[in-house]
């Protein structure tokens, strides 16, 4: 585990698909006063108490197994002491060396627990206070300033919980969920003013070989250095997101097939002049332009076909989906 994911502001824990611990960052052992081998291939269950196993089986496997992905589930874990521990949990399925696996993102819910009881009793007060005597005045306005200042607070944190659930923890691009928000909303606006976008599907070549001859963090190094040639590359107007795995999406808003060959192509050429550590890493890169009628999966499907037809013809090429019907 990187410095980065291992001192991350927020708890790490990966399980298997039966709830085994596999791997858990400093910060929620800090947190929580656990050492690692008191975690590690320790059931999760084993820190919730039964009321808290009940959420978990009612709510985290069931839309784990449904979507792939679980998003702010409020839950309690028991720390060394016993005391028990309020959390956000963001999970979500993905493959570590063939192995389906569970990473969960763990924010501390504390704070915001005690702020939300904070505008509570304030508000409360103030409730009382507009029953005293106008001398009361100067304490309401000191209670509206605070108030204030604890909703300005508890935005904040409402802002940075929201950005942790749309961001891809490793690359920094945006997730699958924001992508796929992003892809609806296209998709309407193209059915109400037919101005095409197109979609770019990225696979990087050879990834496994990658990850089996230098390892994972040599891997993690590729798909964040990767991320950043997208970003590099993409214009203003673009959505770059990691779609999982080595695949990546960029989202073209107003923009027609050739347009869209153009910036995948500068974009492949730029990840084939790169330097990297390992040596030359190409992609192969499926291109498909809205057509009346879309749908979502239409879309996805015909850039996925186009990312297949480059794979097939060589790798480190671009197709669009156009050119399969020729």
């Amino acid at each position: 585990m990187d410095d980065r994911l291992n001192y991350a502001p927020c708890g790490y824990i990966s399980i298997t698909h039966e709830g085994v611990i596999s791997a858990v960052n400093e910060t929620f052992l800090h947190k929580m006063g656990y050492k690692l081998e008191e975690l590690v291939n320790k059931h999760i269950e084993s820190i919730m108490s039964t009321a808290n196993k009940l959420i978990f089986h009612s709510y985290f496997y069931p839309y784990i197994n449904l979507d792939g992905q679980v998003d702010e589930l409020f839950i309690r874990l028991m720390d060394r002491e016993g005391s028990s521990v309020a959390y956000l949990l963001n999970g979500r399925c993905c493959e570590v060396a063939g192995e389906q696996m569970i990473d969960c993102i763990l924010v501390p819910m504390g704070k915001r627990i005690h702020y939300e009881m904070e505008l509570r009793t304030a508000k409360r007060q103030i409730e009382e206070a507009y029953r005293e005597s106008d001398q009361a005045l100067i304490k309401l306005k000191l209670i509206h300033a605070e108030i204030e200042q604890k909703q300005a607070e508890l935005m904040e944190m409402n802002a940075i919980l929201v950005e942790l659930s749309v961001t891809d923890k490793l690359t920094g691009l945006r997730n699958r969920r924001f992508f796929q928000e992003k892809l609806e909303e296209q998709l309407r606006l193209y059915e109400e003013t037919r101005r095409s976008f197109s979609l770019l599907i990225v696979d990087i070549d050879y990834f496994k070989k990658v990850n089996d001859t230098y390892g994972h963090p040599m891997g993690d190094y590729v798909l964040e250095k990767l991320a950043n040639i997208l970003k590099l590359h993409a214009r203003k107007e673009d959505i770059p997101a990691r779609y999982g795995g080595e695949e990546f999406v960029v989202i073209l808003p107003d923009t027609g097939m050739e347009e869209a060959r153009s910036i995948a192509e500068s974009m492949r050429l730029a990840v084939a002049e790169a330097v990297w550590e390992i040596g030359t890493v190409t992609i192969s890169v499926g291109i498909a332009t809205t057509i009346p009628g879309d749908t979502e999966a239409a879309l996805l499907q015909r850039a996925d076909q186009a990312l297949y037809a480059s794979k097939e013809n060589g790798r480190n090429r671009v197709t669009h989906s156009s050119e399969l019907d020729e």
